[in-house]
């Protein structure tokens, strides 16, 4: 297995963003995602701590790390620091020689997306698929169980590195299409993990369904019971 080191700042100015620039990146012409938030609305959405809370953080953070991969803390509160991603690209007409199962060590910003995260790994790679195509996945280890969940585009993964600690047996990402051959690329426990939760969110959709019914049908015998006073 090799490894790689790239930095979003060294690979694209367009992929990196510092004090310099504005917190989110506002998607160039012909290449905005439908249904995606506004930028204000985001902003909101992602202020996870306050900067007392990431300076005590990244402090934390810093004195577990044993691979010198540290975080920096800006003045405006942004940090900087690396992710590591594991490749797992199985197509071959997408990968060069020696890419589709590696590992790539990230420098990023805690205002990094997602979405920018996998346009980077993919110019890295030489991989000329669009980034639509691909997913980032989060892997976690608990309790003897693998647990792995598909980011949406808006989440921040410094952030969720920052809060996991630097141990990747606690938190991990994965590169992979999410297309065909998805559930090929998933292990025996993480496809088993995923049907407890379909099973548990079936059950929550079924007692959901059941409240608005009951509810539905009070109401209708409320209405009746008016019609059918005697006037």
């Amino acid at each position: 297995m090799s490894s790689g080191y790239s930095s979003l700042e060294e690979d694209a100015e367009d992929f990196f963003f510092t004090a310099r620039t504005s917190f989110f990146r506002r998607a160039p012409p012909g290449k905005s995602r439908s249904g995606q938030p506004d930028v204000e609305k985001e902003k909101e959405t992602h202020n996870y701590l306050s900067k007392e809370e990431t300076k005590e953080k990244v402090h934390k953070y810093n004195l577990a790390v044993t691979d010198k991969l540290t975080m920096t803390l800006n003045s405006n509160g942004i940090y900087t620091g690396f992710i590591k991603v594991q490749m797992e690209l199985y197509k071959p007409t997408q990968t060069p020689p020696g890419s589709g199962d590696c590992v790539n060590t990230l420098h990023i910003s805690s205002a990094n997306t997602v979405g920018e995260v996998i346009e980077a790994l993919l110019k890295k790679c030489l991989v000329t698929e669009s980034p639509t195509k691909f997913a980032l996945y989060k892997r976690c280890h608990r309790d003897g169980q693998v647990y792995a969940c598909k980011l949406s585009d808006r989440e921040h993964p410094l952030y969720l590195r920052l809060v996991a600690g630097p141990r990747t047996d606690t938190l991990s990402f994965v590169l992979r299409e999410h297309e065909i051959g998805e559930w090929e690329a998933f292990s025996l426990p993480e496809l088993q993990n995923f049907l407890r939760i379909l099973d548990k969110e079936e059950e929550e959709q079924l007692q959901t369904l059941k409240r608005r019914y009951t509810a539905y049908r009070q109401k209708l015998e409320d209405a009746l019971g008016e019609v059918w006073k005697p006037g």
